[in-house]
């Protein structure tokens, strides 16, 4: 009897685990909802829509792009933690996912354990400008003066992607630095123009404009790698300062207990995404660098980033809120 039992459980299981095979080999069959939790129009939403748009063509279903913005970002990472884990909700974030842990108090999901890392989107440097009128020409002059008193900077908010940049270009530096808030990205960019505080690490493409009209003045970028829409600007790295690069990134992740074929499948399709002409065009104006990495390599880089930010939070006494 006890035999049968098992053989019957057994049994069951398995028509479970084919019942989600096959649904996952349907996938997807409906519009797929995509949760930003950053404003309309910032880099973490403009980088997912570009590639979001290809994405719909490929999967031939809708991507419909939900902007859930406050809280630096968890509320809208907790509506996905808790959604059906089905592949039809999805999580479009930046490194702000793994920044989160560290500077925020009582996250109400682990980044880690509640959370499939898909793929990576885009790696966006910022580019570290300075106004002419501070006389300031170079990073290497930057440095000198933040040793004979605090550099002020701009900042979004506390742990954004932009103070960490900041705070891993100061500490591998050695220079001294005064946070100044400001409400938002706009407003930080312009308080450098006018001179209101010595820099601003903004991401590219808003400072462009401005760069090029000779209004602000680019320092260094803070990618690892040179910004193709600024070629001749150094990396911070490249200026001479080890350890100072910070990749501003952006994402996908689905719900823990999503089912792998569907993971797999979605993982593959943004990969093809990214490789097309249209969508490394459409980056490449906004001075983004495509960052095509499996769901297996992303999810070990997701991983590093958070141990890295985890490190560069406590080093930079930035502490949870």
């Amino acid at each position: 009897m006890k035999k049968q039992v098992c053989i019957l459980a057994a049994v069951a299981l398995a028509s479970v685990a084919l019942g989600d095979v096959s649904r996952a080999s349907d996938w997807p069959t409906r519009p797929i909802r995509a949760v930003v939790p950053l404003s309309a129009g910032s880099a973490a939403d403009i980088i997912p829509r570009v590639v979001f748009e290809q994405l719909s063509e490929q999967l031939k279903q809708p991507i419909v792009v939900d902007n859930r913005p406050g809280a630096s970002g968890t509320i809208g990472a907790r509506a996905v933690a808790v959604a059906p884990p089905d592949g039809y909700t999805i999580l479009a974030h930046s490194s702000a996912h793994v920044i989160a842990p560290s500077t925020v108090g009582s996250l109400p999901y682990d980044p880690i354990k509640d959370f499939i890392p898909v793929g990576g989107l885009g790696n966006l440097p910022n580019v570290l400008v300075v106004s002419p009128s501070k006389n300031i020409k170079s990073i290497q002059e930057l440095a000198a003066l933040g040793k004979k008193r605090p550099i002020t900077y701009g900042s979004i908010g506390v742990g954004s992607p932009i103070q960490m940049a900041m705070e891993r270009l100061r500490l591998s530096a050695g220079f001294k630095v005064e946070v100044i808030p400001y409400r938002g990205a706009p407003e930080a960019l312009l308080g450098a123009m006018t001179g209101q505080i010595d820099v601003y690490y903004s991401p590219i493409l808003p400072a462009l404009p401005f760069i090029r009209d000779g209004k602000l003045i680019p320092l260094v970028v803070s990618s690892p790698a040179r910004s193709q829409a600024l070629p001749d600007v150094p990396t911070s790295e490249e200026a001479g300062y080890p350890n100072s690069s910070y990749r501003f990134w952006i994402g996908v992740f689905v719900p823990a207990k999503t089912p792998a074929p569907v993971v797999q499948r979605l993982s593959n399709e943004i990969e093809d995404a990214l490789k097309t002409s249209t969508v490394r065009e459409k980056l490449g104006k906004l001075g983004v660098q495509p960052m095509s990495m499996g769901h297996e390599q992303f999810a070990a880089f997701v991983k590093d980033e958070l141990t890295l930010n985890n490190n560069l939070a406590r080093a930079a006494g930035i502490l949870s809120q």
